[in-house]
């Protein structure tokens, strides 16, 4: 499968915060990502690194 997790960075730290991500929408001043299940979270975040090999979005915190 190509789905992808997505992680928040803060201050090095990686938390997962959601996983099975299909799509990354932009949406005001951040985030909608969908999962393969049908899953929505909105996230005031930039995406600060994509790793598609390891199938991994990180996302930065806007707030």
């Amino acid at each position: 499968m190509c789905e992808a997790n997505a992680y928040l960075i803060d201050g090095g730290n990686e938390t997962l915060f959601m996983e099975a991500v299909d799509t990354v929408e932009p949406e005001g001043d951040g985030l909608r990502l969908i999962s393969i299940f049908g899953e929505q979270k909105f996230i005031n975040a930039r995406i600060q690194a994509l790793s598609l090999v390891d199938h991994k979005v990180f996302l930065k915190s806007s707030e």
